[in-house]
């Protein structure tokens, strides 16, 4: 059983040039280029609700990957299988496109309530654990232990999206961003290991933008779905193109200004979901693409 979860040996015989493509392109769903594109088209173009709900299930299921990560220790599998080099030295156990591509996917379908959508969630969330160990950045084990974790956050945000917390959604906006920012300071504090969580962190800032532009889109904004199909998708096109050319120059901005790493990346996360959830909606009501109020 320990060769079985850990040997992936076995996986090389099976490499060709297409199938190498084809999984990286599917490994590719699990990196931040996708969720700078997916994220906010989806809040734009489909349902900023459902899209609110998303990105907090990913920053709460990445977050936990991270701190198991860094409890564990867990090694990747050996250097000469991998075929991935964008994995750095983070470690192995859970794996965190496992953990989030269950997370993420098989919420929507849940959201969506469509057979086809379980369908294109699980192949989706199958296909991108297969990558990994294709790819050799992860073994059974660390795939397995991921899927799991994402399957167990699911279950735990439901309950945090329904009544039982109704005392939260209703609560003060400016109570809820004082909390956000009052629970950061414990999360380091109780990380293990001596280094805190790195660039794990930068998640909290994505949660702090994201749902201080879902506060100011609330009370002043009124951002609906654009009534205007083709100007629409042309403003959005043109606006998540602007998010990933600049998101690099940002962070090397920020810290040519002399901040901390650490602090770079958060502001670098929090202006991306402000962005998001409050300058493009902006946009889209100013030029009159959006002209509906939601209910």
């Amino acid at each position: 059983m320990e060769q079985f979860l850990h040997d992936i040996s076995w996986v090389v015989p099976l490499r060709t040039p297409e199938l190498t493509v084809f999984f990286n392109g599917l490994t590719w769903l699990g990196y931040t280029t996708f969720f700078l594109i997916f994220l906010p088209l989806g809040y734009w173009l489909w349902d900023k609700h459902m899209f609110t709900r998303l990105a907090v299930l990913i920053i709460i299921t990445g977050l936990i990957n991270g701190f198991v990560k860094d409890l564990f220790h867990d090694p990747r599998p050996p250097v000469q299988f991998a075929l991935d080099p964008r994995t750095a030295e983070s470690y192995g156990f859970p794996s965190g496109h496992a953990q989030v591509a269950f997370a993420m996917w098989l919420w929507l379908a849940y959201e969506i309530r469509r057979t086809w959508a379980w369908i294109a969630a699980i192949l989706i969330a199958v296909g991108v654990c297969a990558s990994r160990v294709y790819l050799g950045v992860h073994d059974l084990e660390d795939i397995i232990g991921g899927s799991l974790l994402g399957l167990a956050t699911i279950f735990a945000y439901r309950t945090l999206v329904s009544d039982e917390f109704k005392f939260w959604h209703n609560a003060n906006p400016l109570l809820q961003l004082a909390v956000i920012l009052a629970i950061q300071p414990l999360v380091w504090f109780i990380w293990p290991g001596t280094k805190g969580p790195g660039g794990n962190f930068a998640l909290f800032g994505f949660l702090f933008g994201w749902w201080l532009g879902v506060v100011i889109e609330r009370k002043w904004i009124h951002f609906a779905r654009p009534s205007n199909w083709i100007v629409g998708v042309g403003i959005a096109v043109v606006a998540v193109a602007a998010l990933v050319l600049s998101f690099k120059p940002l962070g090397q901005l920020l810290m040519g200004l002399g901040v901390a790493k650490v602090a770079a990346q958060w502001i670098q996360t929090a202006i991306i979901g402000i962005y998001t959830t409050a300058f493009v909606p902006l946009l889209m009501r100013v030029t009159r693409v959006s002209q509906t109020t939601p209910a």
